[in-house]
């Protein structure tokens, strides 16, 4: 009676995670299958499964939609603000928690009041003059200093974890004769893998959907197109009518990068859930 209870009350939780789980992987589900239909199968939406599996959809907007070149500059913008966020933002923590500076009160409003501020909106006009300014605004590193910048969810994501770090290391570690900066590569980034991990995810995929700031600077250069922008001139441009196939396969295209970063960072991603649940 007891099971069968427990059974009774867990149901209709089960049955609404069900629910919702459906609803969140059906549009999934109607994109991948979509990217092997033929434009005239999506033009009419008679069947839910592809009638003949067009393969040669993906071929065709690697090479022929250029989706070759959207990837490469995605992959080449996200994986350089990654990079460069984890630097900055593990750094600039490092001296917050362990130096005491004047400014640092300062510091850190300013670091807090930028996480209100939308940066693809907002300041767009004075961060590109200033791009301008050293000539980057044809660059693709234009866009990557830009992000980089945009760090202040790094930078308090990673001081959390700081302050769980004790400072009897340091200590340890300055009595055997490490100094301040091979304290922080030796002892402390290693300490730091599980939140680098979880910041490393959110970076790289936020870099990786950013649309306005790689719009603005490939108006002259297409070439510096990434993915979301050469998906929205896919769907929005002239051919759109025709190109429905290769839309939803680019967009597919679009997912595999995210989805290995994801299994790679899972891991430290779990444990940084548990230790918290845990705390």
């Amino acid at each position: 009676m007891t099971i069968m209870r427990k059974f009774a009350l867990r149901l209709p939780v089960w049955t609404l995670l069900v629910l919702v789980s459906a609803a969140m992987l059906f549009p999934v589900a109607v994109a991948i299958l979509g990217s092997f239909k033929s434009n005239l199968e999506l033009t009419t939406g008679a069947t839910f499964f592809p009638e003949s599996w067009q393969f040669r959809n993906y071929l065709q907007a690697w090479t022929g939609a250029d989706f070759a070149s959207f990837t490469f500059n995605s992959v080449f913008v996200a994986v350089f603000v990654t990079i460069g966020t984890l630097l900055v933002a593990s750094m600039a923590a490092y001296a917050v928690d362990r130096v005491a500076f004047k400014g640092k009160k300062i510091f850190i409003f300013l670091q807090s009041f930028t996480l209100f501020i939308s940066i693809g909106a907002v300041v767009l006009r004075p961060q590109f003059d200033l791009m301008v300014g050293i000539g980057l605004q044809k660059s693709l590193w234009g866009v990557i200093i830009i992000l980089i910048s945009a760090h202040a969810t790094a930078f308090f994501m990673i001081i959390g974890f700081f302050r769980g770090i004790p400072k009897d290391l340091d200590e340890a570690a300055l009595i055997d004769g490490c100094n301040f900066y091979s304290i922080f590569w030796r002892i402390i980034l290693p300490l730091l893998r599980p939140a680098l991990a979880v910041v490393t995810l959110f970076t790289f995929r936020g870099a990786w959907n950013e649309y306005i700031l790689p719009l603005v600077f490939s108006l002259s250069r297409p070439d510096m197109q990434t993915l979301p922008v050469g998906l929205a001139n896919l769907r929005y441009g002239a051919g759109a009518a025709v190109e429905n196939q290769l839309m939803l396969a680019g967009a597919c295209i679009s997912l595999l990068p995210l989805l290995i970063v994801y299994l790679f960072a899972n891991r430290s991603f779990m444990q940084v859930t548990v230790g918290s649940v845990k705390g």
